[in-house]
């Protein structure tokens, strides 16, 4: 069973995806901002990892910078999501080391299509 990391500061979203994706088979593990996402990923590398950009403390896409740096986690693929939804904004993201973008209120067959074609490479 493949392990994707939720990184949402907010606990209806969290919910909500861990909820949908459990039901798609996924095992969910959880952080709630961007230090935790970081440790978590170096503590049990996920197969996949969905990072909110607008975190608390240090934000999505330096979280995803410090991963991406790490030669132990820089192969963990990173999709961005994010309310924003404005062409620099997924610049921004795709600089950082994300590996796709997609935007928030989540359509789950989109972001479904995206997971599995990340974790097919």
């Amino acid at each position: 069973m493949a392990t994707i990391l939720i990184v949402e500061d907010n606990d209806l979203n969290r919910e909500m995806l861990s909820r949908r994706l459990t039901r798609r088979g996924y095992a969910i593990t959880l952080a709630e901002d961007g230090e935790q996402g970081v440790a978590s990923v170096r503590a049990a590398p996920p197969d996949l990892i969905l990072m909110d950009l607008s975190l608390p403390g240090i934000d999505g896409c330096e979280a995803a910078r410090l991963i991406k740096a790490d030669p132990a986690t820089r192969h963990v693929p990173v999709i961005a999501l994010t309310a924003h939804a404005m062409a620099a904004d997924r610049e921004r993201a795709l600089a950082a080391g994300c590996d796709d973008f997609d935007t928030k209120p989540v359509d789950l067959t989109r972001l479904l299509d995206k997971i599995e074609a990340l974790m097919r490479r």
